[in-house]
């Protein structure tokens, strides 16, 4: 009997469904109000990085880069539909980046380019899980962990500061 392939650790399928109901709740969201959102996403996002975190360490097998499925019309469309929820208070002052250090003036971010952000990393690799390819899956794997460390991970945690904010001042603005 031989080992079980990486991809079908209990760990990485807890991932994956994680990732796939993320996703499934961006794309399908109604309209939800501010506290809706921010209450789902001060839910989903810190299970996400604590998922990510308990990923066994991977090498990648194949050559070349994992499919990327989501297109630019696909992430403005998450995008443009987390800025209307937040509206005035999509924008906040960012210290944690790297740019920060080469600038005397405040850095702006905002939470729907940050959640666009992570729903790209999420969507692409649900979609190379669906191709039901070990070798497929295991790059898209390796992928998803090395942007998660490179760049969305700190996209993750920096989004929560503001989150937690606007959930603490309900539907009144905080930045007023």
């Amino acid at each position: 009997m031989g080992q079980e392939h990486v991809v079908k650790q209990q760990n990485v399928q807890d991932l994956i469904y994680w990732c796939a109901a993320i996703v499934v709740y961006l794309e399908r969201m109604d309209e939800p109000t501010r506290t809706e959102f921010t209450e789902k996403m001060l839910y989903y996002l810190p299970l996400l990085y604590v998922k990510t975190k308990q990923l066994p360490s991977l090498q990648p097998v194949l050559d070349g880069e994992p499919e990327r499925f989501v297109t630019e019309m696909d992430y403005n469309t998450i995008q443009q539909k987390v800025a209307g929820i937040f509206g005035s208070d999509d924008a906040y002052l960012e210290v944690f980046v790297e740019e920060m250090q080469y600038s005397d003036e405040p850095i702006t971010a905002f939470i729907s380019e940050n959640i666009a952000d992570i729903y790209q990393e999420l969507r692409d690799l649900c979609s190379n899980f669906q191709l039901e390819d070990e070798d497929v899956q295991n790059d898209a794997l390796y992928a998803y962990v090395e942007a998660f460390e490179q760049h969305w991970g700190q996209k993750l945690l920096n989004v929560l500061r503001p989150l937690h904010v606007l959930l603490l001042m309900k539907d009144s603005s905080p930045y007023e």
